[in-house]
């Protein structure tokens, strides 16, 4: 029960129960696609990553930017420093990388594509965004949050995670 894993620690939307929207390594052919069609830095690939997701999917830097580093170490991207931030490209090498695992390549296109078509996306995006307007509100709430309240709130949660996990298991 859901209940039972907040209890445990576990945590809350994220982690072990929140599924990720690639698979191990694909993250590479996504930021190759989005440095392809122009040059970017990593907050810009977060930024369209979320739009493309209609809102369900915002990758953390810890993914990104490592993900950029390694491709710039294995010689397919390359970085310029602009205004303060590097500004990454696909180089010749990127470019051919993509067309020797076009099969892959194609793969994770489609798996974002079917995954967040607006038939699957439609319903979540409108919860998408009270769970971001919820998150923002606790964050900047919890400073001042007395162990009162933050239990209080806890509960709240815990009673609403029921809840849905009610309401999905119908």
């Amino acid at each position: 029960m859901f209940r039972d894993r907040i209890l445990r620690g576990e945590r809350f939307f994220r982690g072990p129960y929140r599924e990720s929207s690639f698979q191990k390594g694909d993250l590479k052919y996504v930021i190759l696609d989005l440095i392809k069609d122009k040059p970017r830095h990593g907050y810009e690939i977060i930024r369209e990553l979320e739009e493309q997701s209609h809102g369900t999917y915002k990758p953390s830097p810890g993914a990104v930017y490592p993900t950029l580093q390694m491709l710039e170490e294995m010689g397919y991207a390359s970085s310029t420093e602009r205004d303060g931030k590097k500004i990454y490209t696909i180089t010749e090498e990127g470019r051919q990388f993509l067309v020797e695992r076009k099969d892959s390549a194609d793969e994770v296109r489609s798996h974002m594509k079917h995954r967040w078509s607006f038939k699957n996306v439609g319903r979540m995006a409108m919860i998408m965004k009270e769970y971001h307007a919820l998150e923002h509100l606790l964050s900047r709430g919890f400073r001042t949050l007395d162990a009162d309240r933050a239990q209080r709130i806890r509960q709240v949660l815990i009673s609403a995670c029921e809840e849905i996990e009610t309401i999905l298991n119908e």
